[in-house]
Formats: C-alpha cells, sequence, structure tokens
C-alpha cells in the first residue's frame, strides 16, 4: 500500500455514518501505537503533521517513520498537515509528499480566508493533493494555535456555501463548540455531577445540521475532539502532575457527529494525556529505571489502547480500510 488522499476515505464515511481518526504524530513510539491499533482493526488513518511537530521531529524523520508504518501495516494512510496557517508552509508539506494539507486562515476576514484558502487549493490540486479549509475560530491552546475565549466563534452556516463555492476545498473544518488543549472548558462554562466532576456544554448539533443542509454530501471536520480521559488525568495527578479541571468532549457526542456529515475527528491531546501518564507512572513505581525503552514501550502500549478504543467505539472505522485502498 501506499500513501493516499483522503477524499475516499471521506466519500465511504459520509455514506455509511462513521468518522475518520486524525491522529497527531510527533515521533516514532507515537506513530507505531498509532498504526498497530489501526493494522489490528483494519482501519484508515489519516497522520496529522502540525508545524510544531515538523519543528521538532524533522520533516523528513516524520516521512520515513510514516513510509515504514506504510510497509509494516499495508494500511491506506494519508498525511496530512494540521493548520498549516500559510501558503509556503502548505506549499513546503506538499512538494515534501504530504497527500492533504489544511490552510487555516480562520484567524484573517472571510474574504481575506477565501483569498488564501484558494491559493492553497490551486496549488495542492496542481499536485494531486486536497485541501480542508475552516470557517469559525477554536478556543483553546496546542502547539502554535492559541486562541482565547474571546476571539472564538461558531461558524456562521449562511457563509459555508460561498466558501466552499469560491475555494474549491475539499473538506470544512467547523466551530461547534469543540476545542483544542487539554482544558477545553473552564469550570464555569460547566456543570457538575453528582460526583463532582465537570460535565462540558453540549456540540452545537444545530450548527451542524444547518452546515450539512446547505452542503449536502460535503465532508466536514472536527479539531480539538479529545474527550481527555480522566483516568489518564487522575494518573498524571496521582503521580506528580498538576491538571486541575482537565476536561474534554464526551464521546458520545463525538460519536453522534461522525454519524452525521463529520467524516474526521482531529485527535491529539488523548495521545499525550495517555504517553505521559504511563511514563509518570512508570517512573513511580520504578525510580531507578533510566532507559527510555523501558518506559517508552509501556507508553506506546497505552497510545496503542486508546487509539484502538476510539477507532472502534467512538470513530466506528474498524474495518473500514478497504473502502479507502
Amino acid at each position: 500500500m501506499a500513501h493516499v488522499t483522503s477524499a475516499k476515505m471521506f466519500a465511504d464515511a459520509y455514506k455509511n455514518g462513521y468518522a475518520i481518526g486524525a491522529f497527531n504524530v510527533n515521533n516514532m513510539e507515537i506513530i507505531q501505537g498509532i498504526t498497530e491499533a489501526a493494522k489490528e482493526e483494519n482501519a484508515p488513518l489519516i497522520l496529522q503533521v502540525s508545524a510544531g511537530a515538523r519543528k521538532y521531529a524533522n520533516h523528513t524523520y516524520l516521512m520515513k517513520l510514516v513510509e515504514a508504518a506504510i510497509i509494516e501495516t499495508n494500511l491506506p494512510i494519508c498525511v496530512h498537515l494540521d493548520h498549516g496557517d500559510t501558503f509556503e508552509l502548505c506549499k513546503s508539506c506538499i512538494d515534501g509528499g504530504f497527500d492533504s494539507v489544511m490552510i487555516d486562515g480562520s484567524k484573517h476576514s472571510f474574504q481575506d480566508n477565501i483569498a488564501l484558502t484558494k491559493q492553497v487549493v490551486d496549488y495542492a490540486h496542481a499536485h494531486g493533493v486536497v485541501v480542508e479549509g475552516e470557517l469559525g475560530r477554536l478556543a483553546g491552546i496546542e502547539d502554535a494555535v492559541n486562541v482565547s475565549a474571546e476571539d472564538s466563534s461558531y461558524t456562521d452556516p449562511a457563509e459555508v456555501e460561498e466558501f466552499v463555492t469560491k475555494t474549491g476545498v475539499d473538506s470544512l473544518a467547523i466551530a461547534i463548540g469543540t476545542s483544542h488543549g487539554a482544558y477545553k472548558f473552564t469550570p464555569d462554562q460547566c456543570t457538575r455531577d453528582e460526583r463532582g466532576v465537570l460535565v462540558p456544554p453540549p456540540l452545537r448539533f444545530d450548527i451542524l445540521e444547518e452546515v450539512s443542509r446547505r452542503l449536502p454530501g460535503f465532508p466536514i471536520v472536527l479539531h480539538g475532539a479529545s474527550s481527555v480521559p480522566q483516568e489518564f488525568v487522575n494518573i498524571i495527578n496521582a503521580n506528580g502532575g498538576k491538571m486541575p479541571d482537565a476536561v474534554g468532549v464526551p464521546e458520545a457526542q463525538l460519536r453522534e457527529a461522525a454519524r452525521m456529515a463529520v467524516c474526521k475527528i482531529n485527535i491529539d491531546s488523548d495521545l499525550r494525556l495517555a504517553m505521559t501518564a504511563s511514563i509518570r507512572e512508570h517512573f513511580a513505581e520504578y525510580p531507578d529505571h533510566f532507559d527510555p525503552r523501558q518506559y517508552l514501550k509501556p507508553a506506546r502500549e497505552n497510545i496503542k489502547k486508546i487509539v484502538k478504543h476510539k477507532l472502534v467505539d467512538v470513530l466506528g472505522c474498524a474495518g473500514k480500510a478497504d473502502a479507502a485502498r
């Protein structure tokens, strides 16, 4: 198998009511954990690389790791740039072998967003690469993305038809209440259940429904969709960490979005939490260990475990790899 774009993935996902997992990668262990899980579940994959990950791990190293994963798994894998913010960055990734890029012009005016997105689309399509655009701004912090709650905004459904028509994008990220990072919602935005656990506000499915009505059959993307599993937060906090009030998007709501027009769901923070929880727990149990293989192996297994859960129980894409080939 070789690199694939997300076009066939999204077409089948939309038709059959599931979503493709778009998992952010930064190093070998994360890529191995994700792709081993997908191989066992026969699931298609989007491996996302942010600008920060590209700087940290080096473009060439990441692409060679993905090449190794394709050889080892024989899965259809799409390599995607997450939150590209300039034409130059998107061009560099397209020229460097990416199958898909996101151009995030949401910080610009509507017309400037259209102009920038179309510039990227024209170049990408000429090179066989697909493009994701964004309307609306998600709050939160993740890598170079840092948007305050005051500067965030829901997607306006009245703008989506003009944006897609004028830009020619292949998919659209919208803002319906998800948020970047592990602290997606402040305590005053949430309620508390009988155990005192924070319960976040529900996603704006009314916006998603209206967007899909205006763009029938068009693939929609959710960013900031990690669920921030409390088991990992508790392990981190019990082993020297300090993550008060970390809360994410309920998985039941993500599954519902996947049954609708959402064809791609981005997951990053959950992988970071899984790895960090495992490493902190390992060092607490084995304070004499210093060989990275001793603590990175269980961390990799923890990532594999959470990814398998997402593929099967949240995204519904297990067993769907053949549809993307």
